[in-house]
């Protein structure tokens, strides 16, 4: 796996996570003020890149978690099957085969330019560039 070890303390809202081995984005960060016998907590909610669940974590803000390394990259649509897109990675021009994501249907058609995110062994198409 790619990933990164960092201090909870260093995270912020909009940034990268991994939680129960799946890149997660952060939506909720909050710290409480360190107790008589205890250090401050951090509570963070975040949602899944590839399977849209939430999940969250409670933990004091000194210890250390993983971070994903997110790879973004840009590809053009080379055709569409169904649920399928085929895409040509724009710097290698190896061809990838990826599901549609539903909220950019309209958008995507032969030829358009997206970006793309490989975390983890995972690829999801993002969004689109130009018009």
């Amino acid at each position: 796996m790619s990933t990164k070890v960092v201090e909870i303390k260093t995270l912020k809202v909009g940034k990268y996570i991994v939680l129960g081995g799946e890149a997660c984005k952060i939506i909720s960060y909050t710290t409480s003020s360190p107790g008589k016998h205890g250090a401050a907590k951090a509570r963070i909610e975040a949602v899944g890149v590839f399977d849209n669940q939430k999940r969250s974590l409670v933990k004091p803000v000194d210890n250390k978690v993983d971070i994903p390394i997110i790879d973004k990259r840009l590809g053009q649509v080379i055709s569409i099957q169904g649920d399928n897109v085929q895409i040509m990675d724009m710097e290698n021009y190896d061809t990838i085969d990826l599901p549609m994501p539903e909220d950019l249907k309209d958008e995507i058609t032969e030829g358009r330019e997206v970006e793309y995110i490989v975390a983890m062994g995972n690829m999801k198409i993002m969004r689109t560039r130009g018009s």
